[in-house]
């Protein structure tokens, strides 16, 4: 017998592309599961079911609406998403589906009520870094990215050939530069795809791809 699709993805567990919620109070909490999914690959929200997987359904039609204004009213700019219900042990089960933005980064507001970009690593929704702000900006820009192959940038290429791995605060206590021009440098590289940031819940780690 088929398994209800509801089913499949509980089964699958909360993680990078997948989140549950038993319920939506907080437009601005939900604005940053949000940008976080658009931000990084696109994912699921699963509205009635518990952090353990546990089916409690929807009381009402309210939790479609508190999404439909985070996404317009607290997503700067708007986070586009698709919905649909479904009925599980006699109980609704709203299903959200936010696709990968082409408009990066998105931001919502932070406990603070500062507007802040987000990013998901694993199952989580955290601040982005400032060299993950400035790759989003530089990749949607239509401004040339130039390289030089002397200097600080020769620097890392050689570092990372010899040590495998750097993270910025490294970078700039090493070449002795400040973290603007580290997050600068890091950045150009991610970009045009020489270097992988591979982002963790303390740090973002630098590796030749």
């Amino acid at each position: 017998m088929k398994k209800h699709p509801v089913k499949l993805l509980i089964e699958r567990g909360e993680g990078l592309h997948l989140d549950f919620k038993f319920g939506i109070s907080d437009a601005a909490k939900i604005a940053r599961s949000l940008v976080a999914f658009a931000n990084t690959g696109g994912g699921k929200l699963l509205i009635g079911v518990n952090d353990d997987g546990t089916i409690r359904g929807i009381q009402s039609e309210e939790e479609f609406y508190m999404i439909e204004n985070a996404a317009q009213n607290y997503c700067k700019p708007e986070v586009r998403f698709t919905s649909k219900e479904w009925m599980l042990k006699g109980k609704k089960i709203l299903e959200v589906d936010i696709p990968v933005s082409g408009n990066k980064p998105h931001r919502a507001p932070d406990k603070d009520g500062r507007l802040k970009a987000f990013f998901r690593s694993e199952d989580e929704n955290l601040l982005a870094t400032g060299v993950q702000m400035k790759v989003w900006l530089k990749y949607y820009s239509d401004k040339n990215i130039n390289i030089s192959i002397e200097g600080d940038y020769k620097w890392l290429l050689e570092y990372l050939q010899k040590y495998s791995t750097i993270t910025v605060n490294e970078f700039r206590n090493y070449a002795g530069i400040s973290k603007h021009l580290a997050e600068d440098i890091l950045s150009d590289f991610v970009v045009i795809d020489v270097i992988r940031m591979e982002m963790n819940k303390r740090e973002a780690v630098f590796s030749l791809k």
